[in-house]
């Protein structure tokens, strides 16, 4: 297993308020060993009360990693005006005592996250974002190796960690698809958190699931292909037969069955065939040749 947590500082050693008398300790001093973001507000500011809570949760989760001031610029007008400060709110990152990164106005929470990370970046840190990625690919490592018990553990790990990761959620919904215990798979993703819920991690795993589903009722590979040798025109085993060759991890020949019957027949069965190869695109990676090819395939037939 691979250990996520680390030790959190207190509240108040990450965030809190300064004065002009207390600001070079506070950011200038502080900045030397550890990036410090300054947040310059006023309580007569709107858009402030929305900032300040967004990035004090962004601190909060980077771990220690990064700290924050406050500066109420009605109590600190001298160091407002030797930083040059025009409007607020106005957010500035301080590095070895110098502005490293900054931004003015209100920002969506994923932009501020995402300017919490550049900071800690700067600083030579790592970001809690980088080492929840990190374990997740250990953990897709270990499914690919067969370890999905192991694997189910780090991905439930890192999500206790960021409930909200898509590529953790949709890995431990994989895992339960390898481990056979598809219901269990299925519960998993239908309690997917609505943020994620349209990510392309979860529609790859919702098109596995379907997919396994698919393959517990598949029949014999031998008689089915036997079945469409006998009658090309028979869609029906020719759909069976992909079904039937998925299952048995050859989806190269499923998907080549697939475009067979597309060209046949496209809309046999209200298009059953081009469903089932969007399945099966989803589930694999965007970039895996099978999805390539086979997309290209299709598009040539369609656009014919």
């Amino acid at each position: 297993m691979i250990e996520l947590s680390t030790g959190t500082p207190a509240p108040a050693d990450l965030i809190k308020d300064t004065t002009e008398a207390t600001f070079m300790t506070d950011v200038v001093e502080a900045s030397q060993t550890t990036p410090v973001i300054v947040d310059f507000w006023a309580p007569w500011c709107g858009p402030c009360k929305t900032l300040g809570p967004m990035l004090e949760q962004a601190v909060t989760a980077a771990k220690g990693a990064v700290k924050m001031v406050k500066v109420n610029v009605d109590e600190a007008q001298r160091i407002a005006g030797q930083l040059q400060i025009q409007s607020i709110p106005t957010v500035y990152a301080f590095f070895k005592g110098q502005p490293v990164d900054g931004f003015q106005g209100a920002l969506p929470a994923s932009e501020i996250k995402a300017f919490v990370d550049r900071v800690i970046a700067a600083g030579g840190g790592e970001s809690p974002t980088d080492t929840l990625n990190d374990a997740v690919e250990a953990a897709e490592e270990m499914l690919a190796e067969g370890a999905a018990v192991d694997a189910a553990q780090t991905f439930a790990a890192i999500l206790a960690e960021d409930p909200n990761h898509a590529g953790a959620y949709g890995g431990l919904v994989r895992a339960h698809i390898a481990m056979e215990d598809l219901d269990q798979a299925e519960a998993i993703l239908n309690g997917a958190p609505a943020e994620i819920s349209q990510s392309a991690e979860l529609e790859a795993a919702h098109a596995q699931l379907e997919l396994a589903r698919q393959a517990k009722n598949a029949g014999p590979v031998a008689d089915l292909t036997a079945a469409v040798e006998a009658d090309p025109d028979n869609l029906q085993a020719r759909f069976d037969l992909a079904l039937a060759l998925h299952a048995a991890g050859q989806v190269q020949e499923a998907v080549d069955q697939l475009l067979d019957m597309f060209r046949r027949d496209r809309e046999w069965n209200d298009g059953a065939a081009k469903t089932q190869l969007f399945t099966i695109f989803d589930a694999l990676k965007p970039n895996d040749p099978v999805v390539l090819n086979g997309r290209r395939k299709l598009s040539s037939m369609i656009f014919a």
